[in-house]
């Protein structure tokens, strides 16, 4: 009788021993997980607060070498041809019909694609003679997926030209630095007539791929 006793005595310590080990065991994987769980809030929070409290650049305060600016000009809608005073035009008298903005592998209507210059849009145009399709890819890779039109003009005077509403400059290539800079200044301007103004729903000019 006593070495059975003794027997289920052992047995009962070995499970209490068990079930205490488990109950470790648990806890340890609880605080584990709650550190790690805790670890990714803190970190999306210090995204959060860093992305919330880095100022934005304001676009007034960009400052872009040799840009040149055409104060006054016309925004009347207009048929037919426009002789324009700069070449690619930066603005002026128009087609009543915006150009779809997108990616042209053609030369498109200036009258059109003055028209979306109106509405706060960006014009990037590349000599074809000087840009090959690397060239081109990447232009595209610099630039928003909307309110920009990029397409290829003959004796542009430079590799790469960016015109918006009444500002345009001269590219030295596709790495120029400040292609980014006049975007960020001129994209969807507030400067431009009618920023915000439709730049789908128009005309699609020859060439359009994207």
């Amino acid at each position: 009788m006593k070495e059975e006793r003794d027997a289920r005595r052992a047995a009962k310590v070995a499970a209490m021993v068990a079930q205490q080990k488990r109950q470790r065991r648990n806890r340890l994987i609880g605080w584990i997980s709650g550190g790690v769980a805790g670890a990714a809030v803190i970190a999306l929070l210090a995204v959060f607060i860093v992305s919330n409290t880095t100022p934005k650049v304001d676009p007034a305060s960009i400052a872009i070498s040799d840009l040149k600016t055409y104060p006054g000009l016309t925004a009347n809608h207009v048929s037919g041809t426009v002789d324009y005073t700069m070449t690619p035009p930066a603005g002026g008298d128009h087609n009543p019909v915006w150009l779809n903005c997108g990616v042209y592998s053609e030369p498109v209507p200036n009258e059109n694609a003055v028209h979306d210059l109106e509405h706060g849009a960006v014009w990037v145009t590349y000599d074809p003679t000087l840009v090959d399709a690397a060239g081109v890819a990447s232009l595209q890779s610099q630039l928003p997926n909307t309110y920009v039109v990029l397409s290829p003009f003959s004796n542009l005077g430079a590799p790469v030209v960016a015109s918006a509403w009444g500002n345009q400059v001269f590219l030295t290539g596709v790495d120029d630095p400040r292609l980014g800079e006049f975007v960020t200044k001129f994209w969807k301007s507030a400067s431009s007539p009618e920023p915000g103004a439709p730049c789908t729903g128009g005309v699609d000019g020859p060439g359009k791929v994207a």
